[in-house]
C-alpha cells in the first residue's frame, strides 16, 4: 500500500532492529497482549459473574482500574475481562487493557518514561501496512450480513452505556478506517464516537479538523456514501498509533505505519466482504458500513436525555442534534470474540491520546530545540490533552527565554493543547507532587506567567464557550497559559536541592524494593 510520508522519514523493514534497543514484545493482536499481561502479577484479571453491559460495566470498572478524570472515587488497576455478558452468550467484554503506563510499558517494549520517546522514534522510523488473503484474517472467521433474515446490530454486539444519562449504547475504542474518495490508499484511521441507532445504524461523532471527516465531506458533496471498516480489539500499538494528530501526521499520513514501527512489522489488513475498503485483519470485531451523504441523526433520538456520553475532561458530553449515519452492511469476528471498550474519561484515555502528544511535542522541540527538552508527559488531569510537563535542561542563560520558546512550540504542534508547565531536570516531571514543589518555589505568578488568548483549543472542555467567556465567539476557543517553574540560569547554583547519601535501600526494605523499576501506577 503506497504510503504518503515526509522525506525525512526512514521506512523500517520487517525484522530490522529498533534503533533504540527496546525489546519489541511478542504482541501482534489482542489475544496476544492479553496472554502477556496474564504472565505479569496485577495487570490483569477476569470475572465470570454475569455483568449487564449498559451501565454496570463502567459502574465496576470505574473502582477497579478507570483512574483519570474519572469523579473519586477510582483508581489505576488491573485489565479487565468480563465473560459473562447479560443478553450476549457468545460475547465478552474487555476493559482498561491501556489504563495504565505501566501497563501500556509492557506491551509496547519501552521504559514507563520513554513511551513519548518511543512514539516519536516509530513516527520517524515508518512501516507501512502490508494486505493479506483472506483465509489469513482471523477477523473474518465468522460473518453476519445486513441483509440477513433477523440481523440486528445491537443484538450481536455488547455496545455499553456508561452512565444512565447516555445517549444510547457506544462502541468507545472502535478504530474507524477510511479512505479518499478518488484515493483508497489515502488512507486515515481515528478513533470516534459512534453511538448505536438502531438494527443497522450507527451515528459517528467528528471533533473539528479530522481527516476521515475531510474524506466524508468530499464524498457527500458527490452524493457518494464513503466506505469506512469500524474495527475492535486490537494489538494496542495500533489504537496508540492512530492517535497521532496533525501536523504531526499530515493529511495522507496513514498512522497505521506507527503501528508499524512500534512492532518493527506491518500491520496486517484485509479487504471487506461487503464494502470496498480494508479492515485490520487480526481484529476481534469489524463492521463493515458506508457514511451516508445528507442524511442526519440526533444523537439521543432513541433516549432524549441530552447528553451523549463520559467524556475524557471527566464531564457527560452534550447530544449532538445532528450527526452522520454509518449505515452496517456487515460485520465479522473471530470465534468467541471480544469487544474492547474503556471507560470515557479514565486513564485509558490518557495513555490513548497523551503518549502521541508527548511524542509530537518531543518530535518538534528537538527539531527546534536540540537538547534542550529531555523529556515531556502529557499529564492524566487533562486526559493526555489539556496540560503537558516539559522538563528541561538549561546549559546557558539563552535558555532561559528557550523554555518558554517551546512551550510555544509544544502549543503549536498540539493544537487541543491548554496549558504547559515546564520544569528543571532535577525535577520528576512524572511525579505530580513535585512538579507542584517547583511551582511553589521556582515560579512567581506576575514573573513566570504567559497567556496567549483566543486560540483554538478543544470543543469537549466546557470553559471553552461564550457562556463560560463572553470574550470569545465560539465554542473551543480558549487563553493558553504557560507556567515556567525554572530556575532562571544564572541562579542554579542557588536552587540546588537537598542530596542524601547514595545507599542501595533494599538491603535494609527488601519487599518494598522486590520491583526496582520505576513505576506511577503502584
Amino acid at each position: 500500500m503506497p504510503q504518503r510520508k515526509p522525506s525525512s522519514y526512514r521506512e523500517v523493514k520487517p525484522g530490522e532492529a529498533n534503533p533504540q534497543g527496546w525489546k519489541v514484545p511478542p504482541v501482534n493482536d489482542l489475544r496476544s497482549a492479553i496472554e502477556l499481561l496474564k504472565k505479569i502479577p496485577g495487570q490483569y484479571i477476569e470475572t465470570d459473574r454475569e455483568i449487564d453491559p449498559i451501565g454496570e460495566l463502567a459502574g465496576v470498572y470505574r473502582h477497579i482500574g478507570a483512574g483519570g478524570t474519572v469523579m473519586r472515587p477510582t483508581r489505576i488497576g488491573p485489565a479487565m475481562t468480563f465473560n459473562k455478558i447479560k443478553g450476549f452468550p457468545d460475547a465478552r467484554v474487555l476493559v482498561g487493557l491501556m489504563a495504565s503506563r505501566k501497563r501500556v510499558s509492557a506491551l509496547l517494549g519501552a521504559p514507563e518514561r520513554e513511551l513519548g520517546i518511543q512514539m516519536a522514534d516509530a513516527h520517524k522510523n515508518v512501516t507501512p501496512p502490508v494486505t493479506v488473503e483472506r483465509k489469513d484474517a482471523p477477523c473474518q472467521e465468522v460473518v453476519y450480513r445486513a441483509d440477513d433474515e433477523g440481523f440486528d446490530l445491537r443484538k450481536l454486539l455488547p455496545a455499553p452505556t456508561n452512565t444512565t444519562e447516555d445517549a444510547g449504547p457506544y462502541f468507545c475504542l472502535g478504530l474507524v478506517l477510511g479512505s479518499d474518495p478518488d484515493d483508497r490508499d489515502n488512507t486515515d484511521v481515528t478513533i470516534h464516537r459512534l453511538c448505536v441507532q438502531s438494527k443497522d445504524e450507527m451515528s459517528i461523532f467528528f471533533a473539528p479538523g479530522r481527516h476521515i471527516d475531510a474524506f466524508r465531506q468530499k464524498a457527500e458533496q458527490a452524493g457518494k456514501p464513503l466506505a469506512v471498516s469500524i474495527n475492535m480489539g486490537l494489538d494496542p500499538a495500533i489504537y496508540i498509533g492512530a492517535e497521532f494528530e496533525a501536523p504531526t501526521t499530515p493529511f495522507g499520513f496513514n498512522e497505521l505505519c506507527v503501528a508499524g514501527g512500534l512492532r518493527g512489522k506491518p500491520v496486517e489488513l484485509v479487504e471487506c466482504l461487503s464494502i470496498n475498503q480494508r479492515a485490520i485483519a487480526r481484529a476481534e470485531i469489524v463492521i463493515e458500513g458506508e457514511i451516508l451523504p445528507n442524511v442526519r441523526v440526533a444523537e439521543d433520538g432513541n433516549s432524549h436525555t441530552g447528553k451523549a456520553m463520559p467524556e475524557f475532561p471527566g464531564y457527560t458530553g452534550v447530544a449532538n442534534p445532528s450527526l452522520p449515519v454509518i449505515k452496517v452492511k456487515a460485520i465479522t469476528t473471530r470465534k468467541n470474540p471480544i469487544l474492547q471498550t474503556l471507560v470515557g474519561p479514565g486513564e485509558e484515555h490518557v495513555s490513548l491520546a497523551g503518549i502521541p502528544t508527548e511524542a509530537s511535542i518531543h518530535i518538534e522541540c528537538e527539531n527546534a530545540l536540540p537538547g534542550l527538552v529531555k523529556n515531556v508527559y502529557a499529564h492524566s488531569s487533562g486526559g493526555g490533552k489539556f496540560l503537558a510537563i516539559l522538563q528541561v535542561k538549561k546549559r546557558s542563560a539563552a535558555d532561559d527565554g528557550m523554555t518558554k520558546q517551546a512551550a510555544l512550540i509544544a502549543l503549536a504542534v498540539y493544537r487541543e493543547l491548554k496549558n504547559v508547565i515546564i520544569v528543571d531536570e532535577d525535577v520528576d516531571l512524572f511525579d505530580t507532587d513535585d512538579v507542584l514543589w517547583a511551582m511553589q518555589t521556582r515560579y512567581s505568578g506576575d514573573l513566570d506567567t504567559t497567556f496567549v488568548p483566543g486560540v483554538a483549543g478543544h470543543v469537549l472542555d466546557p470553559s471553552q464557550t461564550p457562556e463560560y467567556d463572553p470574550r470569545i465567539s465560539s465554542k473551543g476557543t480558549t487563553t493558553k497559559t504557560i507556567f515556567d517553574c525554572t530556575v532562571p540560569f544564572t541562579l542554579k547554583d542557588e536552587f540546588v536541592r537537598a542530596k542524601f547519601q547514595d545507599v542501595d535501600p533494599s538491603l535494609w526494605a527488601p519487599s518494598l524494593f522486590a520491583d526496582k523499576e520505576n513505576s506511577n501506577d503502584d
